[in-house]
């Protein structure tokens, strides 16, 4: 029996209040988080609000907790759609159509993600996808090539980066404390959704349409104690720009894997760092460690001998060789034309051994 968020919900959307839609569904998800048709229903307002990453989660979580729901596979068709995810859609599509044989929605919009599929491969000149847009009798799709995914509204709630090779691209989202069950990491074929809900709070959704298109069954992910690393299988040996595509950043450079040598590049969501002077700073740092005991020594002798001449290194290695460890001594002038006897410290005696 629905309950009351979810027959209100219904209602907003039917007036085409999509945005109180999404809401109430949020709330009665809260109450019942295992329940396949609110998720689905989330993402049918969802792609109302041109929210399509966010509809493809909604999308993605409802296919997990029910795999015959079949408008879970449309909606999630839909939404991979207007992100150009065709070979996505077309996927989720025949599975969908395999639940309910003969529907027409899923076989016309089947047909036209192949056109577009052929259109990419340059097998269709364009104008042959310039048609009217597809009417379907579920109220939650308008197709049409104009439209444009929106922004998302809300402020990430976990910081992240990434760092790529030539074949792969390394994702990291800096997610302290989160457990491997709260995760959940699903790859198309040019879009990362990843999903993270922690009992108690907000759930925590990104999904960007990546830069360049992937291999899903080659992508990994593990979850640390302080963060999510993702690594995503280039299906190409271009050089990321940017993780996430636009159109204004289309234009690729092919990766000479033969000829890198040149230091990776770190594009991140935070404003590009200065790797060198990074680098300059760690190395002050480790100079000016405070160290104690035998570590401090060894530090001050180490420091000595980097910057000594030729002739002050020559002294050192002979005096404390000769020494057996206990005499350390600088100059060369002193040492260089006898043997140094060991000296050591008061109340113990050197014993030379045979051997």
């Amino acid at each position: 029996m629905a309950s009351d968020l979810e027959i209100r919900a219904k209602e907003a959307f039917i007036d085409d209040h999509f945005e109180l839609a999404v809401d109430l569904y949020s709330q009665a998800i809260v109450v019942s988080p295992n329940n396949a048709e609110l998720l689905a229903d989330r993402a049918q307002a969802n792609i109302k609000l041109q929210n399509f990453t966010e509809a493809v989660a909604d999308a993605n979580r409802a296919i997990e907790l029910d795999p015959s729901l079949a408008k879970a596979y449309l909606r999630k068709a839909m939404a991979c759609i207007k992100l150009e995810e065709y070979q996505t859609a077309k996927t989720a599509l025949e599975a969908g159509a395999s639940l309910v044989p003969g529907d027409s929605r899923f076989t016309k919009m089947i047909k036209e993600c192949e056109e577009h599929i052929a259109e990419e491969n340059g097998e269709l000149p364009r104008q042959s996808l310039e048609k009217p847009p597809v009417e379907l009798t579920d109220k939650i799709v308008e197709i049409s090539e104009d439209a444009q995914p929106a922004a998302p509204s809300s402020k990430p709630k976990y910081r992240h980066e990434f760092y790529q090779k030539p074949e792969e691209v390394v994702v990291t989202i800096f997610a302290k404390g989160v457990l491997p069950e709260n995760v959940s990491v699903d790859y198309g074929e040019q879009i990362l959704s990843v999903t993270i809900d922690v009992p108690g709070q907000d759930t925590y959704n990104f999904q960007p349409r990546l830069f360049g298109k992937i291999i899903p069954e080659k992508c990994t992910f593990v979850v640390l104690s302080t963060k999510i690393e993702i690594r995503l299988a280039k299906a190409e040996a271009i050089q990321w720009t940017s993780l996430e595509f636009n159109k204004e950043n289309a234009l690729v450079q092919r990766v000479n894997i033969s000829s890198v040598t040149q230091r990776p590049a770190y594009p991140s969501s935070k404003p590009t760092r200065d790797w060198d002077k990074m680098e300059a700073q760690m190395k002050k740092e480790e100079k000016e460690e405070k160290l104690d005991g035998d570590a401090a020594l060894n530090k001050f002798f180490r420091d000595i001998y980097q910057d000594a001449d030729e002739d002050t290194r020559r002294a050192m290695k002979k005096s404390f060789v000769e020494s057996n460890g206990t005499v350390l001594s600088t100059n060369w002038k002193e040492v260089g034309s006898k043997v140094v006897e060991g000296s050591p410290p008061d109340g113990m005696e050197l014993k030379k051994w045979e051997i």
